[in-house]
């Protein structure tokens, strides 16, 4: 059985820090990318981050320069630290994984909440 187990959310002032992390277990194939998307109240669900195993990042022009992601490709995790947060950054995150094979996991979502 899949999961992707995410972590690392909660409530933060703007201007803060967090670092979410996701643990994928029961996948068998190779691993293509594993990323971020995020999900406001009424809005639709967006990318933040990717990475392709052995790859760069590329990202959101909402999050770029204050969002890094990262992965460990040997534990299949990802990361993804957050600085400078902003009140629009609060959403519900998703961890996504994308096999070689074409199969598209998600992880049960984490909130995330910029507010003082």
């Amino acid at each position: 059985q899949v999961q992707l187990v995410e972590s690392g959310g909660g409530l933060v002032q703007p201007g803060g820090s967090l670092r979410l992390s996701c643990a994928a277990s029961g996948i068998s194939v190779g691993i293509y990318t594993m990323g971020w998307y995020r999900q406001a109240p009424g809005k639709e669900r967006e990318l933040v981050a990717r990475i392709a195993t052995g790859g760069r990042g590329n990202y959101a022009d909402s999050v770029r320069g204050r969002f890094t992601i990262s992965s460990d490709n040997a534990k299949k995790t990802v990361y993804l630290q957050m600085s400078s947060l902003k009140p629009e950054d609060t959403a519900v995150y998703y961890c996504n994984a994308r096999t070689t094979i074409g199969n598209n996991y998600w992880g049960q979502g984490t909130q995330v909440t910029v507010s003082s």
